[in-house]
């Protein structure tokens, strides 16, 4: 590898460190729904919010990231980005209370623009026969922090469970949940530092009228002879761009006539890729799996497969998705989707809860063993009766504690078949509308409006993925594991008629290419 091209190479995977803290610091926290439930007595709307308050957090970031990237540069944006991270993850670790660690994670969902800024600086920094391989390491990292996530907590409950004296001593056992967000402080501070050995974005440089900058940046990543060329056709992009319209008369023409095919692409894809519930899973892997009745150190295992399976089938999206084509990858992907959600739906739609005597001796933590005698021997055809049922015997608060327990003791499922159903659900995702919505953004919007359209569209998803975690726990609760996967089965649904109508190939096709074949089928 030459020179140049590992000065790409390094600078971008120093970078796309914080595609690995965002997968970190959103799937971390499914560890915690347990513990924070037991020591603040949460409700489920209460862990809902707790949860997807990142998610709230990063939709007033995203319109600020675009203008303090032009503003300070993107290398000074990044590292803004970085020490939010590093603040959330040391407030979240000590908050004293309930709505300190809500305001904690709040900050850390606004340094959840760094996913754009990363594509932003790691496309403007790389070469262009390099930049597909280089923007995909940001993709690739995310996934690999949702799985560090899942394993560094499965970790902390395995030491847990040791009980040895340096576990007592480091307090591991009665601050879990406080290790498990802790485990951020480490990654995020060192990506912070590694963010000043990076060289600003050449292209901001440019922009700035900084040019002498801008090419001895460009000699860092390629070589000398073709650094004059470059720099001048970013000078005559930008003299280009300055002609563009107004933000608002952008806006205009992506809702015109001629962009109407577009929007309801954009709006589908950006609705489908949330909607389909895969925030559910990630951010509460442990308590999905608490619902067929495996315990909780198996619930975290298992939460270890979604991550591996995960980042298994994006590295597959990413071999195969100029080969076999953004329309099949996205329209059947979402099919498959469609599917899998259905397989976990028929299976918890076939479970049954009933307690039998030896069911309640066994339970030796649990004192007030008369009050579930009186539903001994009863059946409940689903998880949300028997939730109900549990809380006007116990009282919502110790319902909440035992629930996964009871759940445990009480279900009778087939295990194998919805697991399959989880893990299809999560492959399907990761190789199909997880990854390439955000290649199909590139491509479908013109270069006039991209600066207006992606981050427009990124709010859509945003919105959507906050509202399906906020709301995700008290659907569980009232609703049942059940109905809450046939829901996003129908929407998905839905999703899939629309896009197998509508969605083009762009495969192998130039932007303007793409736009007259969008026009021309309005």
């Amino acid at each position: 590898m030459g020179s140049h091209k590992l000065n790409a190479f390094v600078y971008a995977g120093i970078v796309a460190i914080g595609g690995f803290i965002f997968g970190l610091d959103a799937a971390v926290i499914s560890g915690t729904v347990k513990y924070l439930t037991q020591e603040f007595a949460l409700s489920e709307m209460q862990i809902g919010f707790v949860v997807s308050a990142p998610g709230f957090g990063v939709l007033p970031a995203l319109p600020l990231a675009g203008y303090l990237s032009n503003k300070l540069g993107r290398k000074k944006a990044l590292q803004l980005v970085a020490l939010l991270y590093l603040v959330s993850a040391v407030c979240s670790t000590f908050a004293p209370t309930y709505l300190t660690l809500v305001l904690a994670r709040f900050l850390g969902g606004m340094a959840f623009c760094s996913l754009s800024l990363a594509t932003m600086y790691i496309g403007e920094i790389a070469p262009p026969k390099w930049r597909g391989k280089l923007v995909s390491i940001n993709q690739i990292n995310i996934v690999i922090g949702l799985s560090a996530a899942y394993f560094v907590n499965y970790l902390i409950i395995d030491a847990v469970g040791v009980n040895s004296d340096w576990i007592t001593s480091l307090g591991i056992k009665e601050n879990t949940w406080r290790w498990m967000l802790g485990s951020e402080i480490i990654p995020a501070f060192l990506w912070l530092i590694l963010l000043f050995f990076i060289p600003e974005s050449p292209s901001w440089l440019v922009f700035n009228n900084q040019i002498k900058a801008a090419k001895k940046t460009l000699r860092k990543i390629m070589p000398n002879t073709e650094v004059d060329e470059h720099v001048a056709g970013m000078v005559v992009s930008l003299a280009t761009s300055e002609k563009n319209q107004s933000v608002l008369d952008q806006f205009k023409e992506i809702v015109s006539k001629p962009m109407r095919l577009t929007l309801i692409i954009g709006v589908t894809v950006a609705l489908v890729q949330q909607i389909t519930g895969i925030n559910a899973i990630l951010f509460y892997a442990p308590t999905v799996f608490e619902q067929l009745g495996i315990g909780t150190d198996a619930a975290f295992i298992q939460a270890i497969w979604v991550g591996v399976t995960g980042l298994f089938f994006t590295i597959l999206a990413i071999v195969f998705i100029d080969r076999i084509g953004r329309r099949p990858m996205i329209v059947w992907g979402t099919l498959w989707l469609v599917l899998s959600l259905g397989i976990c739906s028929y299976g918890f739609k076939t479970a049954r809860y009933k307690l039998v005597e030896e069911d309640v001796v066994t339970l030796t933590e649990f004192k007030n063993k008369d009050l579930l005698m009186l539903i001994v021997g009863k059946e409940f055809k689903s998880d949300a009766v028997f939730k109900k049922e549990l809380k006007l015997l116990l009282g919502e608060k110790k319902a909440r504690i035992h629930a996964s327990n009871l759940i445990q003791k009480a279900v009778k499922l087939n295990t194998t078949l919805i697991l399959f159903g989880i893990l299809s659900f999560i492959a399907a995702f990761h190789f199909s509308i997880g990854p390439v919505l955000w290649v199909l953004f590139s491509e479908i919007f013109p270069i006039s409006l991209r600066g207006i359209a992606i981050p427009s569209f990124a709010f859509i998803t945003s919105i959507t993925s906050y509202f399906v975690q906020l709301f995700f726990p008290w659907q569980l609760a009232n609703m049942g594991a059940s109905s809450v996967f046939l829901f996003y089965a129908v929407l998905g649904l839905i999703g899939f008629v629309i896009l197998f109508r509508f969605l083009p190939e762009t495969k192998n096709l130039s932007i303007e290419e793409i736009q007259k074949k969008l026009i021309k089928k309005t």
